[in-house]
């Protein structure tokens, strides 16, 4: 053995490692476990994510219908607009607008997306029926409908459906609708007419609200660019017209916008799983190489030098770290398709089946700098301690190595980080996240570090029992800090996860209020209000009714600033993307809270003024006087800011960001829209689709439903993605007691070579948990409700209703669930015999 005196070749190092490793690899599981999990989560949150948006942006044509998309709203091109639309390249119009459908036999409505397209719709895809036929060229009283309409009215092609007061046939029932997912929300199944067609209907009368959509298809011999330089040619030409644009690249914004911030939150949920999977990356290597400690010091004494030590346990770790991020890279990429196959009926598209390179490099990345910061210090403690130092190690916990290694673990963090911020979608999102993650372990290995000198200054308690529990804290070779972070981990994310659910789900319960109204009504002609009145008073006595005007608008400027010129939309200006709804009252509207100016007089005559959401006016940063410039009709009309409003959405009324002065609408183009609660319904629909067949009905229940369901796969997706990072903080718990698991032998034995017996044992080490989950509760309380409240109302903007009882339920499950945990790692040192316990020291 003297050639150990010598650096040992990596050959020699390896055969070393290999035949010792094949010996105990069950003391790397932990190791394996850990990282295996991060690994697995990262590859398919990012795989699955990137799949969709790929999916998104690869279909952008079909989804979009064309190359670039021009909308406007309530009204058609004029002859200068189509002729511009035209010298771009082939054009497909189309128009849409919300109608009601009678099944001309049964007599049920039902409230529809009716959809009128020319002969060359649609310019990329493909319209498929049931049965596989293609688009048909559509009489004038044909329709094609989807098959959610046919099954809600029992049709079937051949079948009669009445729109306003003519009647259609049915031609077939639509498979797959090309650009259905560019449409974007829907309130009910879709019906497609020919533009003739749809004229016939007579269901577009002045200010009826409809949609009027130009898709274009450019020469493919023009370049990409293309798209981007219309637009900004056609916003110079027609500055006041109105016009909404989109391309190709940006077919279903809001769809892309939801997948890729679900897509962060849920990555950067896996990395803080894959970090905090690390602590017991860390703690599994130090428990498996104290289980090493005489090997290692009988190599040193036989003149073994610090890099034989550190190649053959680095080669070790090393190969069990490679073959858990391998594994976990291969199960993520086959969760994919498995996940697809699940969910693909929930999403707006097919996710694209294949292995994506980036998310798996990056998952990779992460899995090895991980397992690189987290298991270099305990191999350096191991390579630089003294033979006489590590024999002692049961009692003495090494401190040494740092200085070794801080450099290059500090690198290896700086990597993490800029991998981080540097590939995520929200650099400024994912800095704070990994800044809250660091700052979290910080507070709690401070928390430990404080425990520990607070144990050792308290008075001695005369119970013994509680007496060793509270030495435990603070002993030699104690493992406070290591079990605080991970007591401190696990019952934060319980809390963090208890709060996001029960947040989501009074959320969803406040969708609809104790009073909410049975029925939207829209598009009644607003000379006929009072016709409208009287028909829901007959039919429903004492029914609460709030009719409003209704109109489209967009803000096109606002202070000194264009929207056009923006070159991106500030956080938050939600409003500032296409059209919204704009209503004029003479009174401050229900649902709505003055918070800054005043309200406009009755019959007030002056200048244009408008009244405007607080958080839509704090975003812009505006003041009282301040000017707005709204698009309406294609006018633009400067309105100043008279006063801002708090608005209660979740009322389930009608609340609108602007309201404006009634003298400066009044006399425009435009109908109504009412809300109607009442205790009997019978037969009031039909009535008043028979009056006005212009007018649409939307049950409110249909709506709750949507969004109900909409929220509730979000809720489950947080759930799953959190489920992970709680597997991880589990493991860290399980880490730090392996850890602790040859000091903890050494003082059972003596313990029970002195009388004492296994009740009395496992009670000293459930008094030291009980004392630091307790020391921890209201940390973990804080400290997850502040994640919660992030991810709710800053990411999601949704209400904060936290079911406290349920938060504080499972942070005391939790307790109890980490103290069984820490227990159950205790039961099996009550097996060790003493001998074979005095042999291993």
């Amino acid at each position: 053995m003297s050639g150990l005196a010598a650096t040992l070749p990596w050959g020699t190092a390896w055969r070393l490692a290999r035949r010792d490793l094949s010996a105990s690899l069950r003391g790397l599981r932990l190791l394996f476990l850990c990282l295996f999990l991060g690994v697995a989560t990262l590859a398919a949150i990012g795989s699955l994510t990137g799949s969709i948006t790929g999916a998104l942006s690869d279909q952008g044509r079909e989804l979009l219908g064309g190359d670039l998309e021009i909308t406007m709203s309530q009204r058609t091109a004029n002859a200068a607009e189509r002729a511009a639309f035209a010298a771009a390249g082939k054009v497909s119009e189309t128009v849409r607008l919300r109608a009601m459908a009678r099944a001309v036999e049964g007599g049920e409505s039902v409230l529809t997306e009716l959809k009128g397209v020319d002969g060359v719709y649609p310019l990329y895809g493909a319209l498929t029926l049931e049965g596989g036929g293609a688009m048909p060229r559509l009489a004038d009283d044909e329709l094609l409908i989807d098959s959610t309409m046919a099954d809600r009215l029992a049709l079937t092609p051949g079948s009669r459906l009445r729109y306003g007061r003519s009647d259609y046939s049915v031609r077939g029932i639509i498979a797959k609708e090309p650009d259905r997912v560019g449409e974007g929300f829907t309130l009910g199944p879709v019906a497609m007419a020919s533009l003739a067609g749809l004229r016939r209907a007579d269901l577009i009368q002045p200010g009826s609200m409809y949609e009027s959509k130009y898709r274009v298809r450019t020469d493919p011999r023009a370049g990409p660019a293309v798209p981007d330089a219309l637009i900004a040619r056609w916003e110079k030409q027609f500055p006041s017209a109105g016009l909404e644009f989109r391309t190709r690249d940006r077919a279903s914004p809001g769809a892309f916008r939801f997948f890729e911030r679900m897509g962060q939150l849920l990555e950067l949920i896996g990395l803080t799983a894959l970090i905090i999977a690390g602590i017991g990356v860390g703690n599994g290597v130090a428990s498996y190489l104290a289980t090493k400690r005489p090997g290692i010091a009988t190599l040193k004494v036989l003149g073994a030098g610090s890099r034989d030590i550190a190649r053959i346990y680095g080669l070790q770790v090393g190969l069990v770290a490679a073959a858990a991020i391998v594994l976990g890279l291969i199960v993520g990429a086959l969760l994919v398709p498995l996940l697809s196959a699940l969910i693909g009926d929930l999403l707006p598209v097919r996710p694209q089946v294949g292995l994506f390179a980036l998310p798996l490099a990056k998952a990779a990345a992460f899995g090895a700098l991980i397992a690189f910061v987290f298991t270099l210090p305990p191999l350096a403690r191991a390579r630089t301690q003294a033979a006489a130092a590590i024999f002692r190690g049961v009692v003495e916990r090494g401190q040494g190595g740092w200085k070794a290694v801080r450099w290059p673990v500090g690198l290896a963090v700086i990597a993490i980080a800029a991998l981080a911020i540097g590939t995520a979608r929200d650099p400024l999102f994912a800095a704070a996240v990994l800044g809250a993650s660091m700052a979290v372990l910080l507070i709690l290995l401070g928390i430990g570090w404080a425990i520990g000198r607070a144990a050792a200054r308290a008075p001695r308690p005369h119970n013994p029992l509680l007496r060793l529990a509270l030495t435990n804290l603070h002993r030699p070779g104690s493992q406070t800090p290591a079990l605080v972070v991970a007591l401190g981990l696990a019952l934060t994310l319980f809390v963090t996860l208890a709060a996001i659910q029960s947040s989501l789900n009074n959320e969803i319960a406040a969708v609809v209020p104790q009073r909410a109204p049975d029925y939207f009504v829209l598009d009644v002609p607003v000379e006929q209000e009072a016709r409208f009145e009287a028909i829901v008073n007959r039919l429903a006595p004492g029914a609460d009714m709030n009719i409003v005007p209704t109109l489209r608008g967009t803000i096109v400027g606002y202070k000194n600033i264009r929207v056009a010129d923006l070159e991106e939309i500030p956080d938050g200006a939600w409003f500032l993307r296409g059209e919204r709804g704009v209503t004029y009252a003479d009174r401050l509207p229900e649902g709505s809270d003055l918070t800054a100016g005043r309200w406009w007089p009755a019959g007030y005559s002056g200048p244009p003024l408008v009244s405007l959401d607080e958080a839509a006016a704090g975003t812009l940063g505006l003041k009282l006087g301040d000017p707005i410039t709204i698009s309406i009709l294609g006018r633009e009309i400067v309105f100043k800011l008279a006063s801002t409003r708090k608005v209660n959405w979740d009322t389930m009324g009608f609340n609108y960001v602007m309201v404006v002065t009634p003298d400066t609408l009044a006399s425009a183009l435009h109908n109504v829209a009412a809300t109607i609660a009442a205790d009997r319904t019978d037969g009031l629909q039909r009535a008043i689709v028979d009056a006005f067949p212009s007018a649409s009905i939307i049950p409110v229940g249909e709506v709750v439903g949507q969004i109900t369901t909409l929220m509730k796969q979000m809720a489950n997706a947080i759930l799953v993605a959190a489920s992970v990072a709680i597997l991880a903080g589990i493991a860290v718990l399980v880490g730090a007691i392996a850890a602790s698991r040859q000091a903890r032998s050494y003082d059972s034995v003596i313990m029970k070579t002195l009388g004492a017996t296994r009740r009395q044992i496992l009670t000293a080490q459930g008094l030291e948990y009980a004392m630091l989950a307790l020391a921890l509760a209201a940390v973990a309380l804080a400290l997850g409700l502040l994640g919660a409240w992030v991810v709710i109302v800053q990411l999601f903007e949704f209400g904060w209703r936290p079911d406290w009882a349920m938060v504080l339920g499972v942070l005391g499950g939790g307790a109890l669930l980490t103290l069984g945990i820490g227990l159950a790692g205790s039961i099996p040192l009550m097996n060790v015999r003493p001998s074979r316990a005095l042999r291993q020291l």
